[in-house]
């Protein structure tokens, strides 16, 4: 969320847990567009939360959701 150019903490939306999930940012070959979110060990659904634009975003991302490392998928 942009207020008046600050971004505002956000609540983690999802329950991240770290037994069943893992963070994964999607980046699109073509056009470049990147996409946070968790994907599932077991199943491999990907859960859409963020879209990256900058490395403030993927910033905001780790501390919302207390994630240290990020896979990256293409």
């Amino acid at each position: 969320m942009i207020f008046f150019g600050r971004k505002k903490k956000q609540k983690p939306s999802f329950q991240f847990d770290p037994e069943t999930h893992y963070a994964v940012i999607r980046s699109s070959i073509c056009t470049g567009e990147k996409v946070a979110g968790f994907k599932d060990k077991t199943t491999g659904h990907f859960t859409e939360l963020m879209l990256i634009r900058s490395p403030a975003d993927e910033k905001l991302f780790k501390e919302t959701y207390s994630v240290e490392t990020i896979k990256v998928e293409y």
